[in-house]
């Protein structure tokens, strides 16, 4: 049987395709992602976000912390992660502003704001 030979390619539009909040996280949770628990003000929020191309993941993590008190969880400019914490209140501000500096700015298809 001859091999067959998959490519992949990532063709990246200008996107966020998650955007999400966690309220009130279990701690296992934050060490799941590396995060310290007691670090994190008083662990009772963590954002999610995906955009698309990744090194937007810079500029929103600039926006996140420039907006509200929130603290910058992790940043990955590579696959376009961000997690952000803080108070509820914190994290769904700069999440709004990410999304809204995307969508208006920079001309954005952006997803819904999720949350559990």
């Amino acid at each position: 049987m001859e091999k067959q030979r998959i490519i992949q390619e990532l063709v990246p539009g200008k996107q966020i395709t998650l955007a999400h909040i966690i309220a009130n996280p279990d701690e296992i949770l934050y060490r799941k992602l590396g995060l310290d628990p007691a670090v994190e003000y008083s662990r009772s929020a963590i954002g999610i976000l995906t955009l698309s191309p990744a090194e937007t993941a810079i500029i929103a993590g600039d926006i996140a912390i420039k907006a509200s008190g929130a603290q910058l969880g992790f940043v990955d400019r590579f696959s376009g992660t961000v997690i952000i914490t803080g108070s509820y209140s914190e994290v769904e501000a700069s999440i709004k502003a990410i999304t809204s500096y995307a969508e208006e700015t920079l001309g954005f298809t952006v997803c819904q704001l999720t949350k559990t």
